[in-house]
């Protein structure tokens, strides 16, 4: 069974920094890892996304300020965002994906305070 536990969020001030994390368990071959957010009355929307190799894709909105990586070795999805913004409050939640099957995290709240 797969399981995504993630960690790191909370509130900050803007301007200021968060890393979130996410660990993987039940498997250890995901083709690609990523991070989405959903803030209240939105959809959810892709934040980044990388792949096994170590190719990324960000957001418009994260190039420049947010940082995806992953160590394989752990199964583990890291996420630094820097300068964040009030508009960056929103429940983000790590994503994995292997073949047909996408796995999701319970999501945690980031909140930012302007």
């Amino acid at each position: 069974q797969v399981q995504l536990v993630e960690s790191g969020g909370g509130l900050v001030q803007a301007g200021g920094s968060l890393r979130l994390s996410c660990v993987a368990s039940g498997r250890f071959d995901f083709n690609t890892m990523g991070w989405y957010r959903q803030a209240p009355g939105n959809q959810r929307e892709l934040v980044a996304s990388i792949t096994f190799g170590g190719s990324t894709n960000y957001s418009d909105f994260a190039k420049g300020r947010f940082t995806i990586s992953r160590d394989n070795a752990w199964n583990a999805l890291y996420l630094q965002m820097n300068s964040l913004k009030h508009e960056d409050t929103a429940v983000y939640y790590c994503n994995a994906v292997h073949s047909t099957w996408a796995y999701w995290s319970q999501g945690t709240q980031v909140t930012v305070s302007s």
